[in-house]
């Protein structure tokens, strides 16, 4: 693992040449990965459809398209995220001038995912770049084919001692961890989350965690079943269910349960029909993940679906009612096409369940009913939405982070940039007038006057 030791040393040096934080390099590097990405885009969706078997269409919508449009937004916005802030400053600092003045960590890792392999590499990268740090991605190995097609991207535009991409495994990313980082965005599970936190605390290596968790939607009686049932199947079957904010499980009001199913199923078939027959449905990412769904499903009661095939690793949409809170599908985050559905009586019944687990990554609640809304976005969670699923995360203009279990740190638009920048405080006094009243000797009328200024 000599590499990758030379390589993080050679980014620092870069880093400290001081070349990246000029607002000019930035843009223009941000400028050369959306053209790089341009160039390459029809291998990335090639390279999506070997990892996951992902259309064309998904691949743009759901990768390639957000990129995009982060990089738009980025590019925009930062020549006035990057200026400095005045702010107010304090009687007791008079006559001075008080500013915020933001600059880059230094060198920073980004772990990203197999789910969303593009998408969930380039987001973070975007932001690393605009704050001005050298970078080093470090892709899934589960996703080799877009692993290596970013590989290529990145190269080609930018030299290893300025960004770069380490491929590989568990070796790569124990060695990876082990180097000193200024800063660690990491995305994936809540165990690995808890290793790169642990090894981050060696170095006092700040943290960016986006995990998940069991993210709840809940349908009250006054929702429209039919949308509600509809923008459930859009999240839940998205990428076969590999998506961290996926809805992992509903919530149905008892009142409404027969009618919200048949939707559910309608929906479900229309948008899917019959998934060994369409190539469109991404596959589940490798046999370790597709034995660990199918041991979920045999162990719930299939209402719907429940079939599924080895040899493509399919694994058809899938409704399970009814579900208990004891039943292993609910004691861990699914992520595959599978929806546990459960029932409640009161609204206050929904919030005392979900009030009683770990924070979830996201919350979707379907509505007509204001009260209900008020009640159920007071509990905690890392964002969501009101009568639709996951498109809280499709904006560059709002943060997207976890809360709890569910993660650390936001990240999207103007919060990537803060993500990856420490905000320096500074204070310029005046050197023309010296007021004496901080200077010793003190005295009952300097206590006076600093309580009057100080309060």
């Amino acid at each position: 693992m000599q590499e990758i030791r030379e390589l993080v040393e050679e980014q620092r040096k870069f880093y400290n040449f001081g070349g990246t934080k000029s607002l000019d390099f930035r843009l223009k590097a941000l400028t050369c990965l959306q053209k790089a990405i341009k160039r390459n885009e029809r291998l990335i969706q090639e390279a999506l459809r070997k990892d996951l078997k992902k259309s064309n269409c998904e691949s743009y919508m759901a990768e390639i398209g957000m990129v995009y449009s982060e990089l738009s937004y980025v590019r925009k916005h930062l020549p006035f995220w990057d200026r400095d802030k005045t702010v107010l400053s304090s009687p007791a600092q008079f006559p001075a001038r008080s500013f915020v003045r933001t600059e880059p960590y230094g060198l920073v890792l980004i772990l990203s995912p197999w789910n969303y392999p593009f998408m969930l590499s380039m987001e973070p990268l975007i932001g690393a770049i605009a704050a001005g740090n050298c970078c080093i991605v470090k892709p899934s190995a589960y996703a080799s084919h877009t692993s290596s097609v970013i590989c290529r991207l990145i190269s080609e535009i930018f030299p290893q001692k300025y960004a770069a991409v380490v491929e590989g495994g568990r070796d790569e990313n124990t060695e990876l961890l082990n180097q000193r980082f200024d800063y660690i965005f990491f995305t994936g599970s809540v165990a690995v989350g808890k290793i790169v936190m642990e090894k981050a605390s060696e170095h006092l290596t700040p943290v960016s965690l986006e995990l998940g968790g069991k993210s709840p939607c809940i349908i009250e009686e006054s929702a429209d079943l039919n949308l509600a049932a509809k923008r459930v199947v859009f999240g839940k079957f998205l990428n076969s269910g590999q998506t961290c904010v996926a809805p992992d499980y509903c919530l149905v009001q008892e009142s409404v349960i027969d009618k919200f199913l048949e939707h559910l199923i309608h929906w479900t078939k229309k948008m899917y029909g019959n998934i060994f027959e369409n190539s469109d449905y991404p596959r589940i990412i490798n046999e370790k993940h597709f034995e660990r769904l199918l041991g979920l499903l045999n162990h719930g009661e299939v209402f719907f679906g429940g079939n599924y095939s080895r040899d493509t690793l399919k694994i058809e949409p899938t409704i399970l009612y009814p579900v208990n809170e004891s039943e292993p599908v609910m004691q861990e985050e699914i992520f595959g096409p599978l929806i546990p559905v459960l029932t409640y009586k009161t609204i206050s019944d929904a919030d005392a369940f979900i009030s009683k687990r770990e924070k979830p990554l996201a919350l979707y609640l379907f509505t007509k009913n204001p009260k209900v809304e008020q009640e159920i976005m007071n509990l905690s969670f890392g964002g969501g939405c009101i009568n639709d699923t996951i498109i809280h995360l499709a904006t560059s203009r709002m943060g997207f982070g976890g809360v709890g279990s569910s993660g650390m740190g936001s990240y999207h638009g103007k919060k990537s940039y803060e993500t990856f920048t420490h905000s320096k405080s500074i204070v310029k006094s005046s050197s023309r007038i010296d007021i004496p009243l901080r200077y010793p000797p003190y005295g009952k009328r300097k206590e006076k006057l600093i309580r009057m200024m100080l309060r």
